[in-house]
């Protein structure tokens, strides 16, 4: 009893087009069909999340409540990958209450939020190892940023997420530190030389 109705706009969004859903991150809406249900006719976005091999079906009524939002602009990406490069803020808090707060972070849909994730629990391979639990929500926000970063700038998901590290890396003692380590190492290596 469902009737699609493709190549047709409602709320801004249309069939087609790349949207970010905070829980599930970047779909794509394949059509928008009414269906009836107990009785009621309902007007219904179908989101596919392909990576997750997932389709939800949206009532228009409920698309502000869920925060369903469009790709974000280029300034709001461009600030994401200013932050990854700030120093990371860790609160000195339990780690279940800081998880708790990544995992809303994450699924606010909020770009520059997930990338606050991405850039606190960030290691690199100077640094101690993650707890698995760390891991799986860096995990999480890494990919959640670099499906967005790919669907706006129209690259792969690998190259986001290199583009990601690159940023990361740019953040103070991270890669700064690395290359002042690796000038240092070369200078006395230089020195030996020489004598």
């Amino acid at each position: 009893m469902s009737a699609k109705k493709n190549a047709q706009a409602r709320l801004g969004f249309k069939t087609g087009e790349h949207i970010v859903y905070p829980s599930h991150g970047v779909g794509r809406i394949m059509a928008i069909e009414e269906q009836e249900v107990a009785g009621f006719k309902l007007e219904l976005f179908v989101i596919s999340f392909e990576k997750d091999k997932m389709t939800l079906r949206v009532p228009l009524a409920k698309i502000a409540s869920v925060g369903m939002r469009k790709l974000s602009e280029t300034n709001i990406v461009e600030k994401s990958l200013e932050t990854l490069q700030g120093r990371a803020r860790v609160k000195r808090t339990m780690w279940s209450r800081r998880a708790q707060e990544y995992e809303a972070k994450i699924n606010s849909g909020d770009l520059v939020a997930i990338s606050e994730v991405v850039r606190d629990l960030y290691r690199s391979e100077a640094q101690p190892e993650q707890s698995y639990s760390e891991r799986q929500l860096y995990e999480a926000a890494l990919d959640r940023m670099a499906r967005e970063l790919s669907a706006v700038q129209n690259i792969t998901e690998t190259e986001s997420v290199k583009l990601i590290e690159q940023n990361l890396l740019k953040g103070p003692r991270r890669g700064a530190a690395k290359v002042a380590d690796e000038a240092d190492l070369d200078q006395d290596m230089e020195a030996e030389e020489a004598a």
